[in-house]
């Protein structure tokens, strides 16, 4: 929206006023002025008479955030960096993240999402226009992620259709790709001239690896093949919106824990479980002095839960206005956290097996990133009992929760693209369907080079500026802007328009102090413990590679100061006018989706960039 001509209806809506005073609950109360009436873009009733959609059930939304929540980074994440960051006393800083900052801001995202039935760029240009950038930022942080997160999903489907033989053909060094004078069919432990059986399919077979990101080394025509079947998995789980995706997630969400609890139960039986989930839980309680092992607890629930990269704020639009949002919160959050722990169990009772049966310590098993679930794991398959029911099942768990993830962030997109350009669109695609099909396609072929010989060194220096860099400044600047600059009090009148009461002084103390502060902490130690990218334990990446990992960092934070360039050249009046304008929200503090209702439009039709004329 907000593009052509435009024309004013009749009739009027608010804006918020600053003003504010105590009522006799000791809680802040808003005023509303009169401001200039919204804008309505030409042709835009006749294109948008149909109400925006909505989950068929709440059910629906529960599943699919946390089918987007519970991703891949539970299963491998999570338990090293317990295992790394003082084991069973890593619980303690991470508790406590989940409870300051993961709950309170996922309720937040909810709360704008559900309350704009707008997407993350509307949405929060609405909240805050001088900071309207910070949601064009989500979504192209949210969509480069979806063009490598789904090259996971490939590397999924290829273990998955190797599984099906008589002898999986990972655990034997007798194969073409096997460099029989330095394969082991056991973990080489200190050997460090030897690689397991397992690690040579995953380096020589699937990735085809060159010697680093120098040299591309061509595409590998096997995993071309199944990226474009991943994409076209995701394209027909999506295409109809949320009525398609809806009943997908019934499955792809809970499918995953049948084979968590049924893996848990097989491991533990084993030789050596109890080593290994010792080793997961054992307490460091030295390690919780160290700045780091705080700031690796916040990360990994913001990555997890997915605060700053638009899905959750996205998927919200599409609910009912009066939704309990306060509900699925809890359940979202603590079904994520709990699935890491769950995961945890599973993946290091497997690690303490295999200690067991190559009588090596765990610590030389235990591995960070795609190794754990691509290396560890199928290696601890190729010696279990009914390997062959095992290993298919595992990968097709991992093939679901990827897609869960994938849905979340393809849809965050096509809904970024239908609520600014929704009218235009649909006059060039006729129908959604088209305009999903279009990003499908865009992110299968910015994935090409993730499964080229070089790609893994690609892949590993995109999630490393991704996942990491640019994540801790888009979490600051969106936290910054709605908890600070819309203010606390507004976010409250929110709910209680939704909800009907307000957010207890658990949310609004986490909202106003703890939150911010912690999101600052954790960027500024980001910046002071910055490091650079690297593959393994021993390749780094040239010069060039560094520069370009910056710069896909900037394909997103640069979004934030053009945004707020932006707004303050469109404005009249002095620079300080022009600022006063720009930190003035344009939301109206009545149920959005009445408004429309005043006007005789949709509420897709409403142009929510400009916030004066």
């Amino acid at each position: 929206m907000g593009m052509g001509r435009h024309t004013k209806p009749p009739g009027s809506s608010s804006r918020l006023d600053a003003d504010s005073e105590e009522d006799a609950g000791g809680v802040e109360s808003l005023k509303l002025e009169d401001v200039e009436p919204v804008e309505v873009v030409e042709g835009a009733v006749q294109l948008h008479q149909q109400q925006r959609e909505t989950w068929t059930r709440r059910l629906e939304f529960v599943l699919a955030s946390v089918g987007y929540a519970v991703g891949l980074g539970n299963v491998w994440r999570f338990p090293y960096l317990c295992y790394r960051s003082g084991g069973g006393a890593f619980l303690i800083p991470y508790i406590i993240m989940l409870f300051v900052c993961g709950i309170p801001l996922l309720f937040m995202e909810y709360a704008i999402g559900q309350y704009t039935r707008l997407g993350p760029v509307h949405g929060l240009a609405k909240i805050c226009p001088l900071f309207k950038g910070v949601g064009l930022a989500t979504v192209v942080i949210s969509f480069v992620l979806a063009t490598y997160y789904n090259v996971l999903m490939t590397w999924a489907l290829y273990y998955l259709f190797n599984s099906f033989g008589s002898n999986l053909p990972w655990q034997s060094c007798n194969n073409t790709w096997n460099a029989v004078s330095n394969c082991s069919t056991g973990f080489p432990g200190n050997a460090t001239h030897l690689q397991s059986a397992s690690q040579q399919f995953f380096d020589r077979k699937l990735l085809e690896m060159t010697r680093g990101i120098e040299d591309a080394g061509g595409v590998r025509w096997e995993l071309l093949g199944l990226l474009a079947l991943a994409w076209l998995i995701i394209y027909f789980c999506i295409f109809k919106g949320v009525k398609s995706t809806g009943k997908v997630v019934y499955f792809t969400a809970t499918f995953p824990y049948f084979m968590l609890f049924a893996l848990l139960i097989n491991n533990v039986q084993l030789p050596g479980a109890k080593t290994g989930i010792l080793y997961f839980l054992m307490p460091n309680w030295s390690k919780l002095g160290e700045v780091q092992v705080w700031v690796n607890a916040a990360a990994q629930i913001f990555n997890s839960i997915g605060i700053a990269f638009g899905s959750m704020i996205s998927m919200a639009s599409y609910n009912k206005y009066n939704n309990n949002i306060l509900r699925d919160t809890f359940v979202v959050s603590l079904a994520n956290s709990a699935t890491s722990i769950l995961a945890g169990f599973v993946i290091f009772s497997a690690i303490g097996y295999m200690a067991h049966i190559h009588n090596l310590p765990v610590e030389d098993i235990a591995t960070d990133g795609p190794g754990l679930v691509f290396v560890v794991y199928p290696e601890a398959f190729s010696t279990m009992p009914v390997s062959q029911l095992w290993a298919p099942l595992f990968f097709f768990m991992l093939l679901c929760l990827g897609l869960d993830s994938e849905f979340a962030m393809v849809e965050v997109a096509v809904t970024c693209i239908m609520d600014g350009f929704g009218v235009k669109v649909l006059r060039v695609f006729k129908r959604k369907e088209l305009l999903v099909l279009v990003v499908c396609l865009v992110g299968f072929l910015l994935g090409i080079p993730h499964i080229t010989r070089g790609g893994i060194y690609v892949f590993q220096l995109m999630d490393h500026y991704t996942a990491v860099v640019s994540l801790m400044f888009l979490a600051f600047f969106e936290v910054f802007a709605v908890t600070v600059i819309f203010g606390v009090p507004r976010i409250c009148v929110m709910v209680e328009n939704m909800l009907g009461k307000r957010p207890n002084l658990y949310f609004r103390v986490c909202w106003k102090f703890l939150s911010p502060m912690l999101v600052l902490g954790i960027l500024i130690s980001s910046i002071i413990q910055y490091s650079p990218a690297r593959y393994g334990k021993s390749y780094t990446y040239p010069l060039w590679a560094e520069v370009l990992g910056w710069f896909i960092s900037l394909i997103s934070i640069i979004w934030i100061p053009l945004g707020a360039a932006h707004e303050l050249f469109r404005n009249k009046g002095s620079l300080l006018q022009r600022l006063k304008v720009a930190l003035t929200p344009t939301v109206d503090l009545e149920p959005i989706h009445a408004l429309p209702e005043k006007q005789g439009v949709n509420s897709e039709s409403v142009t929510f960039f400009s916030s004066s004329q």
